[in-house]
């Protein structure tokens, strides 16, 4: 039986990638501080509830469970805060991974899965953007994720680890059967925001920015349903345990839509009318992101299942309403 760690776990992304290795049989470890996470969306293998900060407890977690395979979800998000707070954000992402990745080598444990995103590329001169694009962030925690690549890309140079690190575009959705989905307690993305718009938890919907250089003069987006990207995480997995080298894949469907589109999509599925607010433009916000995913798709051999903007909005209202 396959042995995995998994660090954030309890988290969305984390949490749906726990379902999928579960069902798939593998024996699961997390660590999750519960900062963003909840206990109840850990469905398989055993919950340890601590900081990466603690490397000894980390260490001796590694020690005694012995996984094949680290995959590393822990870490803050939130594009804003970390403009305003980015010690935070660089102690937190780069320093615990840091500490993370000391525990391994100790443990002698040398395969990993980062959790990277798309906000490495900043404002990209080329759509769809390639891997091979110019890595120019423009907010800390997009810098955090470039720092973290680069340390991995030394590590593996060094022969110390192999790696995949994944960029994530825009990630939504929820497990299809309705048993997790996220759960953020102040959430800035668009979609769960404009579905609780529709719900009423939200007085109104807020868009920033109505006259790019766009189809409807909106920012254009490529999202992703998160079991897509779940199933991204198991390929990897076993591309690294085949023997497979250090690689960087970006993950994303190759085609998106634009704020006023995914608006009209979640009041159709909903059949609800929610109030928007047009706001300025915020700073830094890239008119255009699509993922050029040529490369997941050769190297893993990954074919989304779940490319659909109404499915992706389906099962994140499902779960809206569920909870």
């Amino acid at each position: 039986m396959l042995k995995v760690l998994v660090t954030g776990g309890a988290g969305y992304i984390g949490s749906h990638v726990v379902k999928i290795l579960g069902e798939r049989g593998c024996q699961i470890a997390v660590i999750d501080n519960l900062s963003s996470g909840s206990p109840k969306h850990v469905l398989y293998g055993n919950l340890w509830i601590l900081d990466l900060s603690q490397k000894d407890k980390v260490l001796s977690i590694l020690k005694e469970y012995q996984p094949e395979v680290v995959l590393h979800f822990a870490g803050s998000i939130v594009v804003e805060e970390s403009v305003k707070e980015p010690l935070k954000y660089y102690e937190n992402n780069v320093g615990n991974t840091i500490k993370l990745l000391c525990a391994m080598k100790e443990a002698k444990i040398n395969k990993f899965i980062f959790s990277s995103s798309a906000a490495v590329y900043g404002i990209p001169e080329v759509i769809p953007v390639p891997e091979t694009a110019e890595l120019k962030p423009i907010n800390p925690y997009g810098w955090t994720k470039v720092m973290i690549e680069r340390i991995l890309e030394d590590l593996s140079k060094a022969g110390e680890i192999t790696y995949v690190s994944l960029r994530y575009f825009n990630v939504a959705g929820a497990d299809k059967e309705g048993k997790i989905g996220p759960s953020y307690r102040k959430p800035t993305h668009l979609i769960i925001r404009a579905l609780k718009a529709a719900k009423g938890e939200l007085p109104f919907l807020e868009i920033y920015g109505t006259d790019y250089p766009t189809r409807d003069g909106t920012c254009i987006r490529d999202y992703i349903h998160v079991m897509d990207l779940a199933e991204a995480h198991f390929l990897a997995m076993e591309y690294l345990l085949d023997g497979g080298k250090s690689t960087v894949l970006n993950c994303g469907y190759g085609r998106g839509f634009s704020v006023r589109e995914v608006i009209e999509e979640v009041k159709k599925v909903t059949k609800r009318d929610f109030k928007v607010i047009e706001r300025e433009k915020r700073l830094g916000d890239p008119p255009v992101l699509i993922a050029d995913n040529t490369k997941i798709k050769k190297v893993l051999n990954w074919t989304p299942f779940y490319d659909s903007l109404e499915f992706i909005i389906k099962t994140a209202w499902k779960w809206e309403i569920k909870n």
